[in-house]
Order: C-alpha cells, then sequence, then structure tokens
C-alpha cells in the first residue's frame, strides 16, 4: 500500500486478523451448536480438491448430512460440480482476494440449509499461502497436495502444513508416471508439523478413500 510505513502496515494486519478472528470464534459458536463438524480443505489450484470433494459427498450419500461453501476467485463452476452430488452448495466469489475470511464464511453459513450432526466442507480458494492466517471457525484445515506438484509443498509453505491436522496425497494412481517421493513429502511435512496426520487416496480410482471415510468418521 503506497505512503504506509512498515509500522503502519503491521498494525493495519493485525487488526484484520483480530477481528476476522472474533467473528471465526462467532462462526465456531454456530458450529456447535448445531454439531457440524467444519473442515477447511485447502490446496494449490489443481490438486483435484473439487474432485476430491464430490466423490466424497457421493460416499456419504444417506450417512451424514453434508453441505459445502465453496471458495474461487471467479466463476461458479465448483459449486455447479457440488450441486450435481445433490448436496446443498454456496458459492463465494472473491474477485482479487486470495482467500475466504470469516465474514464471508458466516454469510454463506445462513444462506444454506445445514442440518444437526452434519459435516460443512469449506472448499478454500486454491491458494498455500493467504488461507493459513484466516481462521474460519473450522475444527480442521485440511491440507490436499497431489502427487503432481512435488514434495517439497510443505517446505515451501510451512504456515500452511503447520495448521493443518490433516494432509492428504492425492492422485497416487499417477505415481507410476510421475517423479513424486511419498515418504520425503511425509518426512517433509512431519518436520513442519511432527503431528500432521497423513492419507493416501486416488480421488479417480476410489482407491484410499475408506481411509478419508474413516478419518471423517472418528473427527
Amino acid at each position: 500500500m503506497p505512503g504506509l510505513g512498515q509500522r503502519q502496515l503491521i498494525a493495519i494486519e493485525m487488526d484484520v486478523l483480530a477481528k476476522n478472528n472474533a467473528l471465526a470464534a462467532h462462526n465456531r459458536d454456530h458450529f456447535e451448536a448445531t454439531c457440524q463438524l467444519v473442515l477447511n480443505l485447502v490446496s494449490s489450484p489443481g490438486s483435484g480438491k473439487t474432485t476430491l470433494l464430490c466423490e466424497t459427498l457421493r460416499r456419504l450419500e444417506g450417512q451424514r448430512p453434508c453441505a459445502v461453501i465453496e471458495g474461487d476467485q471467479q466463476t461458479s463452476s465448483d459449486a455447479d460440480r457440488i450441486r450435481t452430488t445433490g448436496v446443498p452448495a454456496i458459492q463465494i466469489n472473491t474477485g482479487k482476494g486470495c482467500h475466504l475470511d470469516a465474514k464471508m464464511v458466516h454469510d454463506a453459513y445462513h444462506q444454506l440449509p445445514v442440518q444437526e450432526g452434519g459435516i460443512l466442507f469449506i472448499e478454500n480458494v486454491g491458494n498455500l499461502v493467504c488461507p493459513a492466517s484466516f481462521d474460519l471457525g473450522e475444527k480442521y484445515k485440511v491440507a490436499i497436495l497431489s502427487a503432481t506438484e512435488g514434495e517439497e509443498k510443505p517446505l515451501k509453505y510451512p504456515d500452511m502444513f503447520a495448521a493443518a491436522q490433516l494432509m492428504i496425497i492425492n492422485k497416487t494412481d499417477l505415481l507410476p508416471h510421475v517423479r513424486f517421493d511419498v515418504e520425503r513429502c511425509i518426512e517433509n511435512a512431519k518436520r513442519v508439523n511432527p503431528y500432521i496426520q497423513v492419507i493416501q487416496l486416488s480421488a479417480t480410482t476410489g482407491e484410499g478413500m475408506d481411509a478419508w471415510l474413516n478419518w471423517l468418521a472418528s473427527a
């Protein structure tokens, strides 16, 4: 921001985060009152996040009510894909914004027909930087990394992987065709966050999906 000194910028950033965190706490109270399991799904663009979410919703049909808040900079294509599963979804377009914030989630949540005891999936904007700093009121952050991205991602974006409770390595069906060291990726993630859990799966073939569904059931 032109004309602002470093101290002013830090003060503004702290004020923005403080306001966001206050509203995130308010969101969390709402979620807990309706016994919602709320997950903030974060990843780089192209990780297969929406494909994984659609497959998850299909497998949960009839077992547990679900709803989705879909974040993207432009278009409603991802929310449209979600709705084909029969699950209600609200699209948030952030324009030039690189993340969802607690106010956006608050407003979208009150437009959704959520049911008690359900799961609310928040699919954040594809970005591994900004979403790490913004609490939305979720119970867990789930970082999704695909086998096509490289095993150094957890070290390049440590704040996100430090904040995540679970790392999903997606697109494992492509492992025979790419140079991706799974064990090194897991090692890098645990260097940043020793407590992070890891699930390997392919949303396309279904391999590993049971482990993900079991994690959801126990979360």
